[in-house]
C-alpha cells in the first residue's frame, strides 16, 4: 500500500473526483480527513466510515480561515501529523465575460482560489516541523488554455498553479512537495448542465475518445503522494487523455 502510514486531508470530499480520491487513499493505507460543505455529503461519508477507523468525515467550508485551521488542527491532535493535503474542493459559475456577475466572480475566486490557499496555509507549519509533506492542487486544463464562458474559473485554475509552483520554491528546503494536477472532461455531476451534443462534440475531440472517470484523477493524487513520486516537485500533470493535443 502506497500511503501507508499517512494521514491525508480531502477537501471536496462528497462527491466525484473527491470522494473517489477518499476511497483509493483508504485503500492505499493513509488515515483521511475527508472534508466538505454540505452536511448531507458529509453524512453519507460517515456512514461509509462507519466500520473504517481510517476514515474521518467533517464539515468543513474552506472560505473560512479559522474552521479550516480548527480543523486542520483536530487532524493533528487526532492523528499526530498531516502528511498530505489534497486541495479539491471547488465550484463553476459558468457565464460569458459579458454577462459575469461580480458574485459569481467573487465566489469561485474565494472557493478555489483563497480556500486552497487557506487550507496550505493551516498545514504547512506541522509539515515544516515533520520536515515532510506534500501539497496537491486541483486545477483544470482550463488553468492552461482557458476556456469560454469561464473567466472566474480560468483565473482560480491559473491561481492554483501559481501557488503549487511557488511553495514548490519556499517549501523544497522543508522536504515538503507541492504539485497541481489538471484534469481534463471526468464524468462528474459538474457536467450534468452541458446540452448532449455539445458534450458529444468534445468528447469527438478527445484523443482517447471518451471522458475521464473520477477513480483515474484519483489515481494521479494517489502516486503524486506516495514516496514514488519523491522527487516530484512544482510539476503540473494533465490528466485529460490528449485533449489539449
Amino acid at each position: 500500500m502506497r500511503l501507508e502510514g499517512k494521514v491525508s486531508i480531502i477537501t471536496g470530499a462528497g462527491r466525484g473526483i473527491g470522494f473517489a480520491t477518499v476511497k483509493k487513499f483508504l485503500a492505499e493505507g493513509s488515515k483521511v480527513i475527508a472534508c466538505d460543505i454540505n452536511p448531507l455529503l458529509i453524512e453519507q461519508l460517515s456512514t461509509v466510515f462507519a466500520n473504517d477507523s481510517n476514515g474521518t468525515a467533517t464539515v468543513v467550508d474552506v472560505t473560512d480561515s479559522q474552521g479550516v485551521v480548527d480543523m486542520v488542527n483536530a487532524a493533528v491532535t487526532k492523528y499526530g501529523r498531516i502528511d498530505v493535503l489534497v486541495n479539491n474542493a471547488g465550484i463553476v459559475r459558468d457565464s460569458r465575460m459579458i454577462n459575469m456577475t461580480e458574485d459569481a466572480f467573487d465566489n469561485v475566486i474565494d472557493v478555489n482560489l483563497k480556500g486552497t490557499y487557506n487550507c496550505a496555509k493551516a498545514v504547512f507549519p506541522h509539515m515544516m516541523e515533520q520536515r515532510t509533506g506534500v501539497v496537491l492542487n486541483a486545477s483544470s486544463i482550463v488553468g492552461l488554455y482557458g476556456n469560454f464562458g469561464q473567466t472566474n474559473y480560468a483565473a482560480s485554475k491559473f491561481g492554483v498553479i501559481g501557488m503549487a509552483k511557488t511553495w514548490a520554491r519556499e517549501f523544497g528546503r522543508f522536504g515538503i512537495r507541492a504539485n497541481a494536477v489538471c484534469p481534463g472532461m471526468v464524468d462528474t455531476e459538474i457536467l450534468k448542465d452541458i446540452p448532449e451534443n455539445v458534450l458529444e462534440d468534445v468528447i469527438a475531440k478527445i484523443p482517447l475518445g471518451r471522458l475521464g472517470n473520477a477513480a483515474e484523477i484519483a489515481n494521479t493524487y494517489a502516486f503524486l503522494a506516495s514516496d514514488e513520486a519523491s522527487y516530484i516537485n512544482g510539476t503540473v500533470i494533465e490528466v485529460g487523455g490528449g485533449a489539449t493535443l
